[in-house]
């Protein structure tokens, strides 16, 4: 008989899996290292005991799981609370239920079973590192903002981690910073601001975005990418020249240091987003409707909200949150071209980081993140029926 060197059908080589659960582990020990002072020595701890780990399980075989899984969990749950406490507890809970399950899903190539089977490794392998390469950029990009979140509930002021927060004791946490944000006349009167700055610049930004974006759309209008490429400007021109020539613009026409100038200014920010969003919408727009609308007898006027506006509205809405979203959150162009009487959010923040450190900021970027959530999730709702009216698959 030929030697069989796998005891189980898909179960992997040993050096396979403890390759790369000791991979893993690496970078978990590199992670729980660095907050203990010594990334190096957590790296090769985590790489060498994950290893081992994979090594044992892979040779006691599956009828084990369950037992190595719940000493595994056991065991990284005691590690976590000796080093950090209760806080460590959960994370070596976390930990701990990850690697039971990633050991014997990689051991037993159960990373195979929702793949095509005559993917080559190679092949494999690039479909899951794009994904862990795709969740190390989520989480980079993340990190700063989930960071700033607990923060926001500190109940003294500083801008770090006390260690009655550290030891997760409720006594290091509090409203205060919230209950200040909303007290206090500054933050009010620049949240007000805000208020009625945002919701005008984007009504505009949407009519005259709209409106752009449908004409530019026709074959017949000339010099249409010139035209364009003007119009987005504001997108690539670097923030702080756009905010100089507004300045000196607005300083001359008798609109600098008003409610008005700052809302044409946010309405300029906001118009390329409008107009990109709506012409990628007009791309699957049938031109016949229109023209049957014509001969239906039908004026343009009607035409466009009886036909056009009903199916390119997902686009209008999609731009309209991002012109928001610009307005409210915008405040180089605020600092050149408003006053202190049109003192927006973003501008109280940045006086708060500048002239005093106030940890009310954290709870109002808290605010504004969960704002921004909101929108953006509404936005992705919107595009995905834009791709069902277009007869598109959402994915």
């Amino acid at each position: 008989m030929n030697d069989v060197t796998l005891t189980h059908p898909g179960q992997k080589p040993i050096w396979f899996a403890a390759g790369v659960v000791g991979l893993a582990g690496a970078f978990a020990g590199l992670f729980v290292g660095a907050a203990n002072g010594n990334g190096l020595a957590g790296l090769l701890i985590g790489a060498v005991a994950m290893a081992v780990i994979a090594a044992v399980a892979v040779l006691l075989g599956r009828k084990l799981e369950l037992p190595l899984r719940l000493a595994i969990a056991a065991a990284a749950v005691v590690l976590g609370y000796l080093l950090g406490g209760i806080p460590g507890l959960i994370i070596g809970a976390a930990f701990g239920a990850f690697f039971g399950w990633f050991i014997y899903w990689i051991g037993w190539g159960r990373y195979r079973a929702k793949l095509v089977p005559y993917l080559t490794p190679a092949q494999v392998f690039w479909h899951y590192g794009f994904r862990v390469l795709c969740g190390c950029i989520f989480f980079f990009l993340v990190a700063p903002i989930v960071v700033v979140m607990p923060l926001s509930f500190n109940a003294e002021d500083f801008f770090t981690f006390t260690p009655e927060m550290l030891a997760l004791d409720p006594a290091g946490y509090s409203l205060k910073h919230y209950r200040d944000f909303f007290t206090n006349s500054d933050w009010q009167q620049a949240l007000m601001n805000s208020v009625k700055i945002a919701p005008l610049a984007t009504l505009l930004s949407v009519t005259f975005g709209t409106l752009a974006a449908i004409g530019l759309s026709s074959e017949h209008v000339p010099f249409r990418r010139a035209m364009m490429a003007v119009l987005i400007s504001p997108m690539i021109v670097p923030l702080i020249i756009s905010a100089a020539g507004m300045y000196f613009f607005y300083s001359r026409i008798g609109l600098q240091g008003t409610y008005f100038g700052v809302v044409l200014a946010h309405a300029a920010l906001g118009i390329p987003f409008v107009i990109i969003t709506v012409t990628a919408t007009l791309v699957g727009f049938d031109r016949s409707l229109t023209r049957a609308a014509a001969n239906m007898g039908a004026d343009p006027v009607r035409t466009f909200f009886k036909v056009q506006m009903p199916l390119i509205l997902p686009g209008v809405i999609s731009g309209a949150l991002f012109a928001f979203i610009t307005s409210f959150d915008e405040v180089v162009v605020v600092l050149f071209v408003g006053s202190a009487g049109q003192k927006t959010l973003p501008w109280q923040m940045f006086i708060g980081l500048r002239e005093q450190i106030s940890p009310t900021i954290l709870a109002v970027a808290t605010i504004l993140v969960a704002l921004s959530i909101a929108l953006l999730t509404t936005l992705e709702l919107l595009r995905r029926r834009s791709e069902r009216l277009r007869g598109m698959s959402p994915g």
